[in-house]
């Protein structure tokens, strides 16, 4: 039985004697070895890190458990955060589940339709803004502060301690941290959480070593690559749309730290990398979480060696999140009338 974050490492989170323990099922996701991707692409070890696995399916789980444990702990009655999708599924069914109210600011028509489900069936009140992701999480900021109401984004350093768990768990299963890891950069909380985990891990002497922190962006949402706010970001990739991260100083810090870059990648190399990981893993993530893929691929490419390194890239979100980008794109079905012949016919059996 798999306890959660709070009780697992709580000896490594602000875990207090009135902070609430419960959990979802959060954390313990599974660590894939992919043994033909390592073969095609040239690492000694290859694994994804699947975080889809958690209860509402991405990341956001591990930190949100921790973030409404400590609004429980304060008294907080509600949470509030901006979110492109998973962010909002994660506050609204930890909500649900503490009797808490989540308000939930999302730009409009920017939102995969089945986080918003997510949202809408765990009850929150919604607010569907005419504008960006920025321009959400600018207002919520604001609201935070004025209002008694819990801020729920990844800005909330609870987060970020519930988060670099993940970082954690690789180890525990490796028994030591990877030379590369590859992410997804988006809002830039969760490469900071996990370079936060492995320097904690490594301080402690549970690992000897840290790996280089490998984050990539969107090409049409890079602001960090480029090094400028991107005030119209634009990307299949909804969940890391964004152009103005709010660790944007603390991901930096920690490319710099692990001696790892960020940079960027297309829409068409994140979508590839998408395919490939689907056709030669078994993984459907959602389109953002490719991003990781598609970094170690492009890197690959241009001549860097990873034939002697281990690899982890981390998958962010189910693909179940965000169906449309696959379907929209999807070649035509074959059709046959419902005889065994024509079916024969149409696979060229006959």
């Amino acid at each position: 039985m798999n306890p959660g974050v709070l009780v697992k490492y709580k000896d490594f989170l602000p875990v207090t004697p009135g902070t609430p323990l419960f959990s979802l099922g959060e954390g313990d996701t599974p660590l894939v070895r992919c043994n033909r991707l390592e073969t095609e692409i040239g690492c000694r070890e290859l694994y994804l890190k699947l975080e889809g696995c958690n209860p509402t399916g991405s990341f956001k789980d591990r930190g949100m458990v921790v973030a409404v444990a400590k609004a429980l702990e304060s008294g907080s009655k509600a949470i509030m955060c901006a979110s492109t999708g998973n962010t909002s599924s994660s506050a609204a069914a930890y909500a649900a589940y503490c009797g808490l109210t989540a308000i939930i600011i999302v730009p409009k028509n920017n939102i995969a339709p089945g986080k918003l489900a997510q949202a809408i069936v765990y009850g929150a009140k919604i607010i569907a803004l005419k504008g960006n992701f920025d321009q959400a999480l600018s207002i919520v900021l604001n609201l935070t502060k004025k209002h008694p109401v819990t801020l729920a984004n990844s800005v909330n350093p609870h987060r970020i301690e519930g988060q670099k768990t993940a970082a954690f768990e690789i180890i525990d299963t490796l028994g030591q941290a990877p030379d590369y890891l590859f992410i997804p950069v988006g809002n830039a909380g969760n490469i900071t959480a996990y370079w936060k985990g492995f320097e904690e891990y490594y301080q402690l002497g549970r690992a000897k070593n840290k790996p280089a922190m490998m984050g990539f962006q969107a090409e049409g949402a890079a602001p960090i690559v480029r090094g400028h706010v991107i005030d119209d970001p634009k990307t299949i990739a909804s969940a890391i749309r964004i152009g103005n991260p709010a660790s944007w100083q603390k991901a930096t810090a920690a490319r710099d730290e692990s001696g790892g870059v960020i940079d960027m990648v297309t829409d068409d190399e994140i979508m590839a990398a998408h395919r490939l990981m689907a056709t030669k893993t078994g993984v459907f993530g959602e389109p953002a979480s490719a991003a990781s893929l598609a970094g170690l691929i492009k890197l690959s490419r241009k001549g860097m060696d990873f034939s002697k390194k281990r690899v982890v890239c981390v998958i962010t979100g189910t693909g179940l999140k965000d169906t449309d980008a696959v379907l929209k794109t999807a070649e035509p079905f074959l059709e046959a009338p419902a005889n065994s012949a024509a079916v024969e016919k149409a696979l060229g059996w006959g």
